[in-house]
């Protein structure tokens, strides 16, 4: 029995899909105003394993993760950039698409994006005005009065006396209550906008993922998905539109994938260390897969800390399960549960996606391949590995991939380098062999005699 930790109830609890066999699944994405970071890598990292292992549990996953094109970030960069909107958030959506790919993650059932759903938004906030829960100010923005709602809080665990004394709210001279968080922004000067029954405008945040998720998923679905800054108030705000404008329970499961953290220190633009993904992988010249594996081998509702020594330490404990598949060709198979270390698996990972216990298995795995020399063993790690989106590339490809800084150390020049060195141990000239491994070593080549020969893999 699948266990998640639900963050509306603050505890593990069995997991029971409305529909036997079937799960919704709702994860808010990205805001296409710049590159994703270490911080969207972790979203997209988690939830895509998460929608992986329901698959691999035998579930159908209807996943939905939205694309924000309207925001007053991207309506600033964009005109910081002197470029149009649509063109901005085209070009970011693309890179978003790039990063994901190279970090293995599928992609979801569905992706809508805000612009395409303003209709139905409006919709839904006159649904909210006419149950008392939203109200039109006198300049033209449409607000949603939070104290007019039971319920409002419960996500956060705070009272609205709470809130209203520790969170910094907007000072809003139109809004009856400071903690009432706009649905719909009146137009202003050479911003998009659309037409509505409160003049033309633009949609708050919070109200597109209540549209967008109801219309893929219904009003009322298993699993809502994101990074923890959301749980408030975004998701919380979630939750008085869709409970308030349906009368019933909006979702079963919140799940929350923790912060990631920089040296111990929260990841900020103002601090200097923001990382993209793009920054990470060009800046280390890693394959994309360390960094997956980097984000999985913590729990996901654990604080994630980033630097450069634990990536590499990712680095070298992935090279390891990667010599193992080079050195014992894995023989293709199906998983059967049944098998100690597949069954260990499962435990993990039904153990609310405890990924790091995962991984702790497919280590057990690969030593014991090693000791066994067995091929089934390598083909249950390279299949078990899979069901995590792990190694799947072939060992020659993820060992002696292109790194950074390695200039002339092409392929065909280490190979060249290898024949040059065999040359010179036959001729008994130990030091221009011991030469040529230092000259591949200090160019970050490492090369392993083996009863085959040698072999070389970037350090």
């Amino acid at each position: 029995m699948l266990r998640i930790y639900n963050s509306l109830a603050r505890e593990k609890q069995d997991f029971v899909p409305m529909v036997p066999g079937r799960v919704k699944m709702y994860v808010c994405g990205m805001t296409v105003y710049d590159y994703c970071h270490l911080g969207h890598a972790r979203v997209l990292v988690v939830f895509d394993t998460v929608s992986r292992w329901l698959r691999a549990s035998g579930f159908e996953v209807d996943y939905v993760r939205n694309v924000t094109d309207v925001d007053d970030k991207i309506i600033r960069r964009a005109a910081e950039n002197g470029e149009p909107i649509d063109r901005l958030t085209a070009r970011f959506i693309d890179a978003m698409h790039r990063d994901a790919a190279l970090l293995g993650v599928e992609p979801p059932s569905h992706e809508p994006r805000a612009t395409q759903f303003v209709p139905a938004m409006v919709d839904m906030i006159q649904t909210l005005v006419r149950r008392g829960l939203a109200y039109a100010a006198d300049n033209g923005d449409v607000y949603y009065a939070v104290r007019e709602f039971p319920g409002y809080g419960k996500l956060s665990g705070k009272s609205l006396e709470d809130l209203r004394a520790g969170e910094r709210v907007e000072v809003e001279p139109h809004k009856r209550d400071p903690l009432d968080f706009v649905l719909w922004k009146a137009a202003k000067p050479g911003e998009p906008a659309w037409d509505s029954p409160w003049g033309k405008g633009r949609p708050g945040w919070h109200i597109e993922c209540s549209v967008m998720s109801e219309h893929y998923l219904g009003e009322h679905f298993d699993i809502h998905g994101g990074g923890q800054d959301l749980q408030f108030p975004h998701h919380e705000n979630e939750i008085a539109q869709s409970e308030g404008a349906h009368g019933h329970t909006f979702v079963n499961y919140w799940v929350h994938n923790g912060f990631v953290r920089v040296d111990n220190e929260k990841m900020s633009k103002s601090l200097g260390n923001f990382f993209t993904i793009r920054e990470v992988l060009e800046k280390t010249g890693y394959h994309p897969e360390v960094l997956r594996f980097f984000i999985l081998r913590a729990h996901y509702r654990s604080p994630l800390n980033y630097s450069d020594q634990h990536l590499k330490d990712a680095k070298q404990s992935l090279d390891g399960l990667y010599i193992t598949l080079r050195d014992i060709p894995p023989q293709a198979l199906e998983i059967d549960w049944a098998d100690p270390y597949a069954a260990r698996f499962r435990e993990a990972m039904e153990d609310d996606f405890n990924t790091h216990g995962a991984i702790t298995v497919l280590f057990d795995l690969a030593n014991e391949a090693n000791r066994g020399k067995s091929p089934r063993q390598t083909g249950l790690l390279r299949a078990l590995g899979g069901v995590l989106g792990l190694l799947q590339s072939e060992p020659a490809v993820y060992l002696q991939g292109a790194a950074a800084g390695a200039g002339a150390c092409t392929p065909e020049r280490i190979e060249q380098f290898i024949a040059d060195r065999v040359a010179a141990r036959k001729a008994k000239n130990f030091a221009e062999a011991d030469r040529i491994r230092k000259e591949l070593a200090d160019a970050g080549i490492v090369l392993e005699d083996t009863p085959q020969g040698t072999v070389w893999r970037r350090d």
